[in-house]
Order: C-alpha cells, then sequence, then structure tokens
C-alpha cells in the first residue's frame, strides 16, 4: 500500500461535490486539511483559487507533492485506485457491478445535480428566487424519477446490494437539495430509505454540510 500524505481539501460547506468527496476521504481513512473557499463569496474566481483550479469550481485535493486533482469523481477514482486496500472499496470487483455503480452515480452526478450548479441558476433565473426554485424542483424530479426506478432494482441496505459503493456517497447531498428547492420527496421511498441508512452512519455525519468548520452557526447540528 502506498503511505498516504495529507493532502489539502478546498471545499465549500454546502457543495454537492465538495460534500460527496468528505464522505470518500473519511470512509477511505485519509486524513486530510480544509481550506474553506467560500462560493457565496466568489472566492472560487479569485487568482490565487484559479492558479490552482482555472475552472473556478470546488472541490480541489492538493497532496502539496505536485499532484492536484479537480473534480469530485475523478479525485474519487484516483483514492480508490492510489489506495485500493485502506477503507472503505467505493467500487465493487466484477465490471458488470461496477457499471451498475457508475451508470446510478452519472444519473446524479451528470444528469441532476450540475443543473443546480450556482452558474446555471444564476443563469436561468436572472436572480428570481421563484425561478430558482422552479427550476431546480424541475430537474431534480425528472432525475429522481428516473433515479428511484432503478434504485428500486439495485437497491438492499445501500444503492447496490448490501455493501457501500460510489452511488451511495452521492445520495445525501442530492437528497437535501431536493428539499431545498421543495421537491416532493413521498415518491421516492428507496431514495428515502437508503439516504435515512446513510445518515446513521458515523463517516456520512462527519461530512455531511451541518458539521463543516465553514457552517454557519445558526446551521450546526449536535
Amino acid at each position: 500500500m502506498s503511505a498516504i500524505s495529507k493532502p489539502t481539501l478546498y471545499g465549500y460547506w454546502r457543495s454537492s461535490c465538495t460534500w460527496r468527496l468528505r464522505i470518500a476521504l473519511n470512509l477511505k481513512k485519509i486524513p486530510y486539511d480544509y481550506k474553506v473557499i467560500s462560493v457565496i463569496d466568489g472566492e472560487q474566481f479569485k487568482p490565487e483559487f484559479l492558479a490552482i483550479n482555472p475552472r473556478g469550481l470546488v472541490p480541489v485535493l492538493d497532496f502539496g507533492n505536485g499532484t492536484v486533482i479537480a473534480d469530485s469523481l475523478a479525485i474519487i477514482e484516483y483514492l480508490e485506485e492510489k489506495y485500493p486496500d485502506t477503507g472503505v472499496p467505493l467500487l465493487p470487483k466484477s465490471p458488470e457491478a461496477r457499471a451498475v455503480v457508475r451508470s446510478l452515480t452519472y444519473l446524479v452526478t451528470s444528469g441532476i445535480q450540475p443543473l443546480q450548479n450556482n452558474r446555471v441558476m444564476k443563469y436561468v433565473s436572472g436572480g428570481d428566487p421563484d425561478k430558482m426554485t422552479d427550476h431546480c424542483k424541475h430537474f431534480i424530479t425528472i432525475g429522481f424519477d428516473a433515479f428511484e426506478k432503478e434504485l428500486s432494482k439495485s437497491a438492499g441496505k445501500y444503492a447496490v446490494g448490501d455493501e457501500l459503493s460510489l452511488v451511495d456517497l452521492v445520495i445525501p447531498s442530492q437528497v437535501n437539495n431536493a428539499h431545498r428547492f421543495n421537491v416532493d420527496m413521498s415518491k421516492y421511498p428507496t431514495i428515502n430509505r437508503i439516504n435515512a441508512t446513510l445518515a446513521e452512519i458515523p463517516e456520512f455525519i462527519a461530512a455531511d454540510a451541518w458539521h463543516q468548520p465553514d457552517t454557519p452557526e445558526n446551521l450546526r447540528r449536535p
């Protein structure tokens, strides 16, 4: 097993992409330093951060040895490949099972979550909060309709069978966004059940939006 250097995670408390990466780091037992990039204040567009990630997006993981990776899924798969025997494996062994996990993961990370990116929301809504909510609710509902049907076939205790996998990491933040934008979650019993199960796991609790250094005081949870 390769020795693990302590990386620095550049992220934001409510960022869905940072959230899923925090879960992965916790499950893989990889300690990290946390550098807050306040998305709400536009810090992702400051020259010093753009020098690290020209995309102007979080998260970024910097290992301090020249290895700097952007994009949460690229980072998570790097961690899985670099440290396969550390912590919880996030991809199953068979190519077929991996394809199922990746397909479900991408349904959320490509088909739902990017449509709620701050840039997209501001552009399509023109800053109108009602338009923003309608936009996000519409696309989360479309995505969750499909996600629920597919999970009903693949799920056991978790999203794919009875072992944690990559797809479980993307569920909590997306469910949080669904509640945020008034999606009717009563239609999604499988998603709700899995999310409730994940909410009891210490590594998921420690990674959630309500337990971060930059979580607003009024939103913190015990």
